[in-house]
């Protein structure tokens, strides 16, 4: 059994395509929680509290894209933010969010690779923790999220090492950043996985 949960884990980094990506997480939800938190998943909370620590109002709507099983709405609870909407491709993933009651005002279906399940106005903070990499989610996403975002919203993401290795992210947050469209309000390297000694950026990024 020890065996088949290492797949999961270690396949989620090289599915590169939409339709591999929804069938590891339909296969993956039982387990995902059990090994993730086995191997020292710490982004959630970092993200969080790297929201929290900017964030002028911890009542305003969030959007937590990418939310899986709950544990990054778990970590945006602890942190303070009280209304807390989440979306992800995958309905099993979906259902155990849905299991925690009170976790989420909201959870709807959406595919990161489709038109955002938001439109402007709609939330003040976004938070897509532990999403991006090829075939999860593009770099494009990130200026899809801002465009929603009002003027001053806030929006946390990460990029571990795996993600890093694709130079189309670094790319699009510098084109970001030159254009003036939000600037970098927050960036830190550290610990992502430990038990695997994988690392990741925290981002937060604030709307022009």
């Amino acid at each position: 059994m020890a065996e088949a949960k290492k797949g999961f884990l270690e396949g989620a980094y090289k599915v590169d395509d939409p339709t591999a990506t929804k069938a590891l997480y339909r296969d993956w939800a039982a387990t995902y929680e059990e090994e993730v938190r086995r191997n020292g998943y710490v982004t959630p909370t970092r993200c969080a509290e790297a929201l929290a620590s900017l964030a002028d109002d911890l009542d305003a709507a969030l959007l937590d894209l990418g939310c899986g099983t709950g544990l990054s709405g778990e970590a945006l609870k602890a942190a303070g933010f009280s209304t807390r909407d989440g979306s992800d491709f995958s309905e099993d993933m979906l259902a155990y969010a849905r299991s925690k009651e009170g976790l989420y005002r909201t959870l709807i279906r959406g595919d990161l690779n489709n038109p955002l399940p938001a439109k402007a106005g709609d939330y003040r903070y976004i938070a897509a923790i532990g999403v991006f990499s090829p075939g999860h989610a593009p770099a494009q996403m990130i200026a899809d999220v801002l465009a929603v975002l009002p003027r001053d919203g806030l929006f946390v993401f990460s990029m571990n090492d795996h993600a890093m290795e694709d130079p189309s992210y670094d790319a699009e947050i510098d084109r970001i950043v030159g254009e003036g469209i939000a600037a970098i309000a927050f960036k830190e390297y550290g610990d992502h996985l430990p038990g695997r000694g994988i690392k990741a950026f925290v981002y937060v990024l604030k709307k022009l």
